[in-house]
């Protein structure tokens, strides 16, 4: 399968990576990542302001709320680029919680927060899956009551560890299991600072990212009334592709740091990159990534376009991206042999990016498992 970007795409690609370069590079992510302090905000200074003003909050915000109107293909894009720069903050789980909002929002709440996202004035993130939960289990975890089916308030009981940057959201879009009869879960957008909510951070072995624990003891907090089992399926399935999109980035990069290593490390006289055996391994690393590469852009799109595979290629972007980004990695560590397993060289930065987030909506057997289900019944 060919699938590659048109001309705009490409433009946008390019604006990412310049923007990247010039304000969040290795050196940049290297001093947010050293940040020893628990209370650090985890992202490049000034990075934010930045981003807003290129308009990436706003790129899946429809243009009737201040948005650019755009689809997920771009915001593939920009996830793809900020895995291939290790970049830390909160920006996927944003445009996450902007999609909730404009799928299950009311016409009163997406006035009223989506303009805001899209402009940067507020920002946001996710609470869908349990660590360890099913792909298709959101709201596992926390239990939302209503005093009535369609009470647009209701309080929300229950822990989800593990969520990104909710110390600084204005808002969280939180999955619960209802508790009617049939246990359908909804979505529900909760204020991080009222009363019953409890974020405590916690430290991960990936320090491109900073999570915690949210915990709810009857939150108060409002429903996004479309958030039937088909729209959190949906949100899941464009996380799951954006998340892929990411570590394909990580892949991508590893194999290219990797390859120009090898290229002037020499031993016995001669580049190592001239070894057999290194080049067999590289070039299958190549056709895996490769095939990769073209499953994460074609998934993106089939949701966009409603296609009747869509499924099934998000599982396949997501099982392909989790084997190449680990395989990638850890090849990068390898071949840069001693100075490459050292915790300090930038190798660990890959590295722990993709452990986490191999794991993070399915890992690949998960998804090998659902193809098998979709495909084989």
């Amino acid at each position: 399968m060919d699938f590659t970007l048109d001309e705009e795409q490409i433009g946008l690609q390019a604006a990412v990576r310049d923007l990247i370069s010039a304000h969040a590079d290795l050196n940049v992510v290297r001093t947010v990542v050293d940040d020893v302090d628990p209370e650090s905000d985890g992202e490049p200074p000034g990075l934010w302001a930045r981003i807003t003003e290129q308009g990436w909050p706003a790129v899946l915000v429809p243009e009737e709320h201040g948005g650019l109107g755009l689809g997920l293909l771009e915001a593939a894009v920009i996830a793809r680029c900020l895995g291939a720069g290790v970049v830390p903050g909160p920006i996927v789980a944003g445009l996450l919680a902007g999609e909730a909002i404009r799928a299950a929002g009311s016409p009163e709440q997406q006035a009223t927060w989506l303009p805001m996202l899209a402009e940067g004035r507020a920002r946001s993130t996710v609470a869908l899956l349990r660590p360890g939960a099913a792909w298709d289990a959101p709201g596992d975890g926390v239990e939302a009551v209503a005093s009535a089916p369609d009470d647009p308030v209701g309080k929300l009981t229950g822990e989800i560890g593990q969520v990104e940057y909710a110390h600084l959201a204005d808002r969280i879009v939180v999955a619960a299991g209802g508790t009617d009869p049939d246990g359908e879960p909804g979505l529900w957008l909760l204020d991080p600072a009222g009363p019953g909510v409890t974020i405590t951070r916690t430290p991960t072995l990936d320090a491109t990212t900073r999570t915690s624990t949210l915990s709810l003891i009857g939150a108060t907090a409002e429903r996004l009334p479309g958030g039937d089992r088909a729209v959190l399926t949906g949100l899941v399935s464009r996380a799951t592709v954006l998340t892929a999109n990411d570590l394909i980035g990580t892949a991508r990069e590893a194999l290219t740091r990797t390859v120009d290593h090898l290229k002037t490390r020499e031993q016995f006289g001669r580049p190592i990159g001239s070894f057999q055996a290194l080049k067999h391994h590289l070039a299958d690393l190549l056709v895996g990534l490769t095939m990769a590469e073209h499953a994460g852009w074609y998934a993106a799109h089939a949701l966009d376009a409603g296609l009747p595979d869509a499924p099934v290629a998000v599982s396949v972007a997501k099982a392909k991206a989790s084997e190449v980004a680990r395989l990638a990695t850890a090849r990068m560590i390898q071949y840069h042999g001693g100075i490459g397993y050292t915790w300090e060289h930038e190798t660990h930065l890959f590295f722990k990016r993709a452990r986490r987030l191999e794991q993070t909506y399915g890992d690949a057997a998960a998804h090998f498992g659902r193809i098998a289900t979709l495909t084989l019944g």
